[in-house]
């Protein structure tokens, strides 16, 4: 029987490296998906709600993720240069909400990363915006439980929760998920999540899901394969897909975990790699599947979508130079998902 050489790999890589694990963090004692998450918030409906008075009639919502906010003078892990950049010209967007979709700091265990996070995102809260994260695998970084504890402390509002929901006005609705523990049939948090995705509120146009690990992406052979789609976000898109030809808003699935961007359609579900955050750049190989053939390296970037009448407007926005003196952007990816 002939073998697909790439789905080989695909099932090696993920077999080998544990759900909220990577090869950085695969030796440091106990795992993220062995804390138990029974206890946790969720109830049904949103978690959160933003007022449409204060989304008005074109809600923006920006995502990206993979940012390691650390030492500035660590170069290495990131580009401390690009990420500030990047921070700025999304305060400069001024959108409705920012998704941030994992490894916001390079090390949970290490509180002065999310001091970096505070002081170099000062101008977010300034301009009063909205910051919605999910839990990548380096906010896990040294003891799980430990690191947890930080990132509630960085994030108060999120206390108690590892997954949670947020109605934007009348139209948009996001979902944050923690691809750090079980994404299965019958574990607390999918169970959670096909709830919300079966009672959204009548008027939802468009939902968000937004967690680290991707569950569709370019499946790789010889760059970063341990960071191919896992069986655990496997499962989710699958369930994903099973539902969305059942409920009225279109689904737009954001994940990061790959240091780049790729953009993919299956059937009805839209879904993005956005790990363009700052984090050491990762190159790829490009599937026929991948709607983005841009060879374009590095992508530090984000996506901007806004939302028009029954059409959400998509961009993607790359930094032209990391080390010009100016920051210089240029729009790569331009796309539209419209409302049933």
């Amino acid at each position: 029987m002939r073998i697909d050489h790439r789905i080989a790999l695909m099932v090696l890589a993920a077999s080998t490296i544990l759900p909220g694990q990577d090869k950085e963090s695969k030796e440091k004692g106990p795992r993220p998906e062995d804390l138990p998450t029974s206890s946790l918030t969720s109830k049904p409906g949103p978690s959160f709600r933003v007022a449409q008075t204060e989304v008005g009639d074109h809600p923006s919502v920006i995502t990206y993720g993979d940012q390691r906010f650390t030492d500035p003078t660590n170069t290495k892990v990131t580009n401390p240069r690009a990420r500030k950049m990047l921070v700025n010209k999304i305060a400069e967007q001024h959108p409705t909400a920012i998704l941030m979709n994992g490894d916001v700091p390079y090390s949970g265990d290490v509180v002065n990363d999310y001091e970096v996070y505070r002081s170099e995102t000062e101008i977010w809260r300034s301009k009063h915006l909205h910051v919605y994260p999910a839990l990548g695998n380096h906010e896990f970084h040294g003891d799980p439980q430990q690191a947890l504890e930080h990132w509630w402390n960085a994030f108060p509002e999120m206390r108690n929760r590892r997954w949670y929901s947020v109605e934007l006005g009348k139209s948009l609705y996001t979902i944050a998920l923690d691809s750090d523990t079980s994404l299965a049939q019958g574990s607390d948090q999918l169970t959670w999540l096909n709830d919300q995705l079966k009672h959204l509120p009548k008027s939802t146009k468009f939902v968000f899901i937004n967690l680290h690990h991707p569950p569709v992406a370019d499946v790789q052979t010889r760059i970063n394969v341990s960071h191919n789609p896992r069986p655990n976000e496997i499962v989710l898109r699958d369930d994903i897909e099973s539902l969305a030809p059942t409920i009225k808003a279109k689904i737009v699935v954001i994940g990061g975990h790959i240091h780049n961007y790729e953009r993919f359609l299956r059937g009805d579900v839209t879904y993005l790699v956005s790990g363009g955050g700052a984090a050491s750049p990762v190159d790829v190989e490009r599937t026929p599947d991948d709607l983005f053939q841009n060879k374009d390296f590095p992508n530090y970037h984000f996506v901007e979508f806004v939302l028009r009448g029954n059409s959400l407007s998509a961009k993607m926005y790359r930094l032209k130079d990391a080390s010009a003196p100016i920051a210089e952007w240029e729009v790569r990816d331009n796309f539209e998902v419209n409302s049933r």
